[in-house]
C-alpha cells in the first residue's frame, strides 16, 4: 500500500468570531440589570421580603453573567486576528456562556438556601412597598428581554441556518454566549412574576408562607436553565460533534464505492469551529489513482458550512481497498 500525506486547504482562521448587535444588546442590558439590582437588594432588606431579596441578589449574580457575556464577545473580537488561535476565538464567547450556566448554579442554590431559611425563621413582610418593586423589576427585564431577544433574532435570520447546498439539508445554530445572556434576563423575569404573585398572595390572602415557597420554585426553574445550558455549552467545548447531520453529509460527498472499496473514509474527525462552522479532518483509502486532496476539497465544497479540512490519502489496490 502507498501512502500520500495530502494536506488540504487552510482557511482564514478567524471563521464565525463576532456579534455585533449581540455586544452592543449585552452591554446595555448589563447597566440596566445592574441599576435594578441595587434597588431590588436594598428594597428587598428594607422591606422585609424575601422573594424580592432573592430577585435582587439573584439579579447581581445575572449582572455578572451578563457582563462576562459582553466581556467574551470583546475578547474574541479583539484576538479575532491572533495567529495564536488555530481556529479563531468563537469559543472565548462558548466559554463565557458555560461560566455563566454555573454562575445560575450558584444562584439557584443560594436562592434555596435563603428560602428554606425564611420558612424555618418567618419575618414580617412589609408587602405594598415590595409589591410595586416587584413590579418595576418585572417592567425591566422586559425591556431587557427585548433587547436581547432582538439581537437574538437578528442573529439566527443571518446564521441561523447553514448555507444550502446540494443535499437540501439546513442546520439550525445558535449563538450559546448570547442565549445564556438571555436565560439570565428570562431568569430574572421569572423570579420576578414570583415575587410579585407571593406578595400579592400574601397582601390579601395573608399567605406568608408563600413568600419563601416561590422562592423555591424559582430556585428550581433556574437550576433547570442552567443545567441545559450546561450540556448545549459542553458539548460544544469538547467538540462532541460527530452525531452531527454535517458529519454524515461529509460520508455521503466523499466516499464512492464504498462497498467495493472505491473510496471509503477509514477515519474521519469533525468539530465546530464557528456558530455555522466546521473544521474537518479524514483518511482516505482509495483505488483510485487519480483521487487528489483538490478533488476532495471540491467535493466537499458544495457544503459551504465545512471551512477547513485536512486529507490524507492512502492509494492502494482493490483487494486492499475492499478489505475491513
Amino acid at each position: 500500500m502507498q501512502s500520500h500525506d495530502l494536506s488540504a486547504w487552510t482557511h482564514k482562521h478567524s471563521f464565525d468570531t463576532g456579534n455585533p448587535g449581540a455586544e452592543r444588546g449585552t452591554q446595555a442590558v448589563m447597566w440596566i440589570t445592574l441599576a435594578m439590582m441595587v434597588i431590588e437588594i436594598v428594597a428587598g432588606y428594607a422591606f422585609n421580603s424575601m422573594a424580592l431579596l432573592a430577585d435582587g441578589w439573584h439579579m447581581s449574580s445575572h449582572a455578572l453573567a451578563i457582563g462576562l457575556s459582553a466581556f467574551a464577545y470583546a475578547a474574541a473580537r479583539r484576538h479575532a486576528d491572533d495567529p495564536r488561535f488555530a481556529f479563531g476565538t468563537w469559543k472565548i464567547e462558548i466559554l463565557g456562556g458555560y461560566t455563566s450556566a454555573i454562575l445560575l448554579l450558584g444562584v439557584a442554590a443560594l436562592m434555596l438556601v435563603g428560602s428554606v431559611e425564611r420558612i424555618i425563621t418567618p419575618q414580617a413582610i412589609h408587602y405594598r412597598e415590595a409589591l410595586a418593586i416587584a413590579v418595576v423589576g418585572l417592567v425591566v427585564n422586559v425591556v431587557c428581554a427585548l433587547i436581547l431577544g432582538r439581537a437574538q433574532d437578528h442573529h439566527e435570520h443571518d446564521h441561523g441556518h447553514a448555507p444550502h447546498h446540494a443535499g437540501g439539508h439546513g442546520h439550525q445554530h445558535h449563538d450559546l454566549n448570547l442565549r445564556s445572556a438571555y436565560l439570565h434576563v428570562l431568569a430574572d423575569a421569572a423570579t420576578s412574576l414570583l415575587a410579585i404573585a407571593a406578595l400579592i398572595g400574601g397582601l390579601y390572602y395573608g399567605w406568608s408562607w408563600l413568600d419563601p415557597v416561590m422562592g423555591i420554585v424559582g430556585a428550581v426553574l433556574v437550576a433547570s436553565w442552567a443545567r441545559k445550558l450546561l450540556l448545549e455549552t459542553g458539548k460544544v467545548l469538547l467538540d462532541r460533534e460527530m452525531d452531527h447531520p454535517v458529519v454524515a453529509e461529509i460520508r455521503e460527498a466523499v466516499e464512492t464505492g464504498a462497498e467495493s472499496g472505491v473510496t471509503r473514509i477509514a477515519d474521519l474527525h469533525v468539530w465546530r469551529v464557528g456558530t455555522t462552522s466546521y473544521a474537518c479532518a479524514l483518511s482516505l483509502v482509495t483505488h483510485d489513482p487519480s483521487l487528489t486532496a483538490q478533488r476532495v476539497r471540491q467535493q466537499l465544497a458544495v457544503h459551504e458550512e465545512v471551512v477547513h479540512v485536512t486529507v490524507e490519502i492512502h492509494q492502494c489496490d482493490m483487494e486492499h481497498a475492499a478489505a475491513p
